[in-house]
């Protein structure tokens, strides 16, 4: 089997995991609707976005998201959002490779909550999310379309893709200081509500 076909099965394979995870877990319909609609309003933000290459709030409301609601509802908003904004934007083989980085972004939301609840901690993980992603993806393109992968290869790819990697880090830093903490509070909030909702008799659970 090419590297090319390992890579898409894995990618689907974790991605219909995430999906399953997602849909079995905790919160009821109300966290599931409102999971599908922040997968919506994260994709449109990327198509609103469009005229500025590499700044998007993607990562920074797929962080938040992670952060506020944890790791499954982080996974099913980036992938959601990336799959949703590629019927506008085109959907392609960097689609999987997309839905599963930015569904990796929310999940390290809430792994890194420690971090990504604050205004500075969530600006310097979403700056490094943007040149980590700006690797996996070159990693992709290898992998699907050649020549290989090889570390020759990935250098003349980061090379030619910097710009666009330095301006996704800019730009996600930008957009953690601007909307991170509003809508951190915002989610928190809301989560809460639906805990508090589907609490057992004896109380709210564990977290």
């Amino acid at each position: 089997m090419s590297a090319a076909a390992v890579v898409v099965l894995a990618s689907i394979s974790v991605l219909l995991l995430g999906w399953a995870a997602w849909e079995r877990g905790p919160g009821g319909p109300k966290m599931l609707a409102l999971t599908a609609t922040l997968g919506a309003a994260t994709a449109a933000g990327r198509v609103l976005f469009v005229a500025i290459p590499s700044v998007k709030p993607v990562t920074t409301m797929c962080l938040v998201t992670g952060a506020a609601l944890g790791a499954r509802a982080g996974m099913a908003v980036g992938a959601l959002a990336a799959l949703i904004s590629n019927a506008f934007l085109g959907q392609g083989p960097w689609t999987p490779a997309q839905m599963l980085l930015w569904g990796t972004v929310g999940a390290s939301g809430a792994l890194l909550r420690p971090a990504t609840r604050t205004r500075l901690g969530l600006a310097c993980v979403a700056g490094a999310w943007g040149f980590v992603f700006g690797w996996s993806m070159n990693v992709w393109f290898l992998a699907t379309f050649g020549p290989e992968v090889s570390w020759a290869a990935f250098i003349t790819y980061s090379i030619g893709s910097l710009w666009f990697d330095v301006a996704h880090a800019v730009g996600n830093v930008v957009f953690a200081l601007v909307i991170g903490p509003a809508l951190y509070r915002l989610l928190s909030r809301y989560a809460a509500r639906v805990r508090v909702t589907h609490a057992p008799a004896g109380g709210m659970p564990a977290p």
